[in-house]
């Protein structure tokens, strides 16, 4: 069930990608249509997390794209929340998308809320491997993933039955080596990325999260 529900995750992000096309179509007028690692979605990757995107992605000019996403998301796991289902689509973060490069090819980050079962059923991919850090989880080269919990004054209730989130990054189509260091590369992304928007959700303690990102395999 696990995987049905990543599935639908997915679908879910690409729907919310499609209605967000049109709303933002006058933000990316105003905008340059290629930026830098440092400048897409926002600014979520200035500093020093530009670099290591640029690493994994093998990739430094990348399509323009709005600040939008963090709302979005927290939007989304906000009302799958309150919904009391055990899981709910969230929503795209950030498409990583190169310049030049084919629609399949674009990286990303992405957020939903999973079900309790997930992180006991849920198999690893074929070459990824468990971390210490969150609730859960793991690298791969391809990219990495993170299950937490969220206690929030936002959230009624959640100091009950905190809110569960999945992040996953993915970096797309890129022979960047797989190693130790582009794995810990690709966690230290999600990890950043993650951070951010722990503050937004208000989580307490960072969600268990450390501000340093543990890079330990299980």
């Amino acid at each position: 069930m696990g995987l049905i529900r990543r599935a639908l995750t997915a679908a879910g992000a690409a729907l919310l990608l499609g209605a967000g096309s049109v709303a933002c179509a006058a933000d990316e007028e105003e905008h340059p249509q290629f930026v830098g690692a440092d400048e897409v979605c926002g600014g979520l990757f200035a500093g020093p997390t530009a670099e290591m995107v640029e690493k994994v992605t093998e990739e430094k000019v990348f399509f323009w794209k709005s600040d939008k996403g963090m709302g979005r998301v927290v939007t989304a796991l906000e009302e799958g929340y309150e919904s009391g289902r055990s899981w709910a689509r969230g929503g795209r973060l950030c498409a990583l998308s190169p310049k030049g490069a084919r629609q399949t090819d674009r990286g990303g980050i992405s957020y939903s809320m999973y079900a309790p079962q997930d992180v006991e059923d849920e198999g690893l991919p074929a070459g990824a491997e468990l971390y210490t850090m969150g609730v859960q989880s793991s690298v791969r080269k391809g990219g990495a993933s993170l299950y937490f919990e969220c206690t929030s004054p936002r959230l009624e209730g959640s100091d009950r039955t905190p809110l569960r989130v999945y992040g996953g990054f993915g970096r797309g189509e890129s022979d960047a080596p797989d190693n130790r260091e582009y794995r810990n590369m690709n966690m230290q992304i999600l990890h950043a990325v993650t951070l951010k928007l722990v503050k937004e959700l208000d989580c307490e303690d960072n969600a268990g999260l450390p501000k340093t990102p543990v890079l330990t395999p299980k």
